[in-house]
Order: C-alpha cells, then structure tokens, then sequence
C-alpha cells in the first residue's frame, strides 16, 4: 500500500472522531458557510474548471461528456444551494427510530449512527465532490475524494476551499480529503483499503463501476446506470406523452436519469411516432427503430440487439413498438439497469401494474425520469442513484449513510 493512501486513510480515521462527536448546529453552521465560500470563490472555482475544460476539449473528449464536466456561474449557485438544503434537512444522527421493553424488562432502542470513513470514485462531474462532502460531513462521516483525471483541477480548487472552511471552523480538515493521483495503481489500492474505509461508492459509467466491484475488497454500495425507458401505453394522453418524452430525452442526456429506450403501444404507434421525432427533431436526436417503428419514422437507423442494452449518454434514442404492456414489461426487465423506468398512461390498472411489475429504483407514472435526483426528492444533495437493494437503493441521502446501533437500558439484569 502506498504511502499516500495510508496516510489518508489515517488521518481520515482520525478525524471521524471528532466529527462524530460534533452537535448537529456545529455542522450546520460549517456547511452554511461552506456553501457561501464556495459563491464567494466562483472565480477560482471557473478558473480551476477552465483548465479541465481545455484539457477535455484537447483530448477529443465527446460534447455530452464535457457538458458534464462544465462549471458555470450557475451551477456554482446550484452546487451552494444543495450544501445549504443538506445543511436544513434533520440530522439522522443520535436518532433513537423505536424502543421497547423486553420480558426482562430491558429497555432496547435503535439508534442512527455513522458508517465511520467513506471512499467515492467518481468521474467527470464536479458537482459530485460538494455534493458526496456535505452529505458525508452532515451524517458525521469523513470521506475521501478520488475523481476522474478529467475534472481533477475543478475537484482539487473545491476541496481546498472547503477544507479552508473547516479549518476556520477549528475542525480537522481531513474530514474532507482528495486524491490527488489519478493513476489506476491508486485506485485499485483504494479498492482495497480495509483497513480504514468502511464503505466505498463508485460513481461513474459503467466499466467504472464494474471495476469496482470486481476489484475492492471495502463494502461497496453500487450506484448504477441509468438504461430507462419509458413505455407510451395506449391509453395515454399523447402531448403529455410527447413532452415527458423529450424532456426525458433531450432536457440533458449526458446524467444517469435520461432515457435511452422509448417502448410504444402498437395502437397508438402511426400516430404518435412522426409526433415525437417532429419534437426530437430540433434537438437533433438520433434514432434508432426496430422494423416496425421504422415504417412511421422519416429518419431512423435500424435498431441493433446492442442498442436495447446501451446506456447512450447522447443524443440517441432506441424506439420500440410493443403490442401489449406485457411485452413493454418484459423488455424493460430484461435490458434496464433498474435505475428508472417511466409509463404514460390514463390506466389506473396499467399505471398499477406498471408499479408492481417494473424492477428499478424508480418507478413513475406520467412523468420523466429526470426527476430522479436527491435535490428533486427533497434530501438536498445525494451520494449517488443506488441500484443495488440491500442497504439503499435510489436517491440515496442522509440517512443512507447512516447505521444503526442499539442501545440498552438495564437496571442491574443478569440472563438465567
């Protein structure tokens, strides 16, 4: 192990000690002001940025992919306003969630602890680092940062920034730590840090998060990709159909929660296909049709096996005519990545089934799939779309990153 990482590794074990025993206004107080730091240092955090960017552009990195790593004045702003909502929500820790009496007459309660030192590998996207940190930092756990060399100068600015924070606040900056070596070598040697980290959650594509879990020898919670679909019923209400499709679609189709595959009912199939490809059409999106949707298409490329199991991350769209919400059921659990799945549909028998039947983290009726997100679900920030089932799964927030302990209340019992 190299030196690099048992050092973090300590000094990450170290500070959890005290982070663990900081009262919920110490940290709220931090991450307010960890968050007002951050817009007070956009230019640096824009400037930082900027040498990614170039870097990217040099590198023939895919426009989707740099729109992923681009900062901008607002998205600072937006960053901000997650550690501040993270900073609002109910601290789950110390929570004492039920107790009981025994029949000897102990009293038992289960109560809402850290995991202790957390590792994230994540790739392009910056606002992961702010993010990951104030959730880790809210539910009393140290982490260490390990990005993609693409955003490697964004993820270093905003790490020093916010350990400046946390040393005004006469806090261990190590609560908050980076990797500043991108190398295979180190990760892999993160992977396997049993020794100090309690969990490791991979954030990324998918070769990434294969990777992991073919490599670490830490517990991993899996946050997946996101394959979704959304499947137009015949009893759906087409502009409704169409808006939800487009803005699933084309709104921003380099994140997890975009959809990949659209699957129409053969009913509704002649007319609503020239409809969405008349409204995908400005956001030059490319489709690619099974025989029966190309019959209604003007432009469509013959959809492979391969695009079914493809996680597109593009201006790309799969179309499928189904004949049944049978048939749409059965594809989506065959090709999904059980992130999020979407049905439009004025069926209540449908819209149900639809719920019940769908394997993923998410399951909605008559809305996008975007929607999938932390800060859209109310826990301010998120550590990532978990797809896995044990522990968490979906947006995962605070109390995802979070144990439980039980405590024990006697008066002298012994067993017999």
């Amino acid at each position: 192990m190299s030196d690099l990482m048992n050092t973090l590794g300590q000094q990450s074990k170290r500070a959890a000690q005290q982070l663990s025993q900081l009262e919920s206004a110490e940290k709220n107080d931090c991450l307010m002001q960890m968050a007002q730091d951050l817009e007070n240092s956009s230019n640096t955090i824009l400037a930082a940025n900027q040498q990614d960017l170039s870097r990217a552009k040099e590198n023939g990195i895919p426009n989707p992919m740099i729109d992923r790593l681009r900062l901008t004045g607002e998205r600072i702003k937006e960053m901000a306003e997650g550690i501040r909502q993270v900073a609002s929500l109910p601290d789950p820790i110390g929570v004492v969630e039920k107790m009981w009496r025994t029949e000897d007459q102990l009293m038992v309660g289960q109560q809402r602890v850290p995991l202790g030192v957390i590792g994230i590998i994540f790739e392009s996207r910056p606002n992961v680092t702010t993010d990951a940190a104030s959730l880790c930092f809210k539910s009393g756990n140290t982490v260490i940062l390990r990005g993609g060399k693409e955003a490697f100068y964004s993820n270093q600015a905003l790490v020093e920034l916010m350990q400046q924070t946390l040393r005004h606040s006469q806090l261990d900056p190590a609560m908050i730590q980076f990797v500043n070596d991108t190398s295979h070598d180190v990760a892999n040697e993160m992977m396997r840090l049993n020794e100090y980290l309690d969990v490791l959650i991979p954030r990324g594509g998918a070769g990434l998060i294969q990777r992991v879990k073919n490599s670490a020898t830490v517990p991993v919670i899996e946050t997946g990709t996101g394959n979704n679909h959304v499947y137009v019923d015949h009893a759906a209400q087409l502009d409704m159909a169409i808006s939800i499709v487009a803005n699933a679609k084309a709104q921003r189709p380099s994140v997890c929660n975009a959809i990949e595959t659209l699957l129409v009912h053969e009913d509704i199939a002649s007319e609503f296909l020239p409809m969405i490809e008349e409204a995908l059409t400005p956001h030059q999106v490319a489709l690619r049709a099974d025989s029966r949707a190309m019959s209604y298409l003007k432009q469509a490329d013959l959809a492979t096996e391969a695009d079914w199991a493809t996680e597109f991350l593009d201006y790309i769209l799969a179309i499928k005519v189904v004949a049944s919400i049978d048939e749409a059921i059965e594809h989506i659990n065959r090709f999904n990545s059980k992130h999020s799945e979407a049905i439009i549909t004025d069926s209540y028998h449908n819209g149900q089934r639809f719920l019940k039947e769908v394997d993923a983290a998410a399951v909605y009726i008559n809305a996008s799939t975007r929607f999938t997100d932390g800060f859209k679900f109310g826990f301010g920030a998120e550590i990532g779309i978990s797809t896995q089932k044990l522990h968490a799964r979906g947006p995962m927030g605070l109390e995802h990153l979070t144990s439980t302990k039980y405590i024990i209340y006697g008066d002298g019992q012994i067993r017999e």
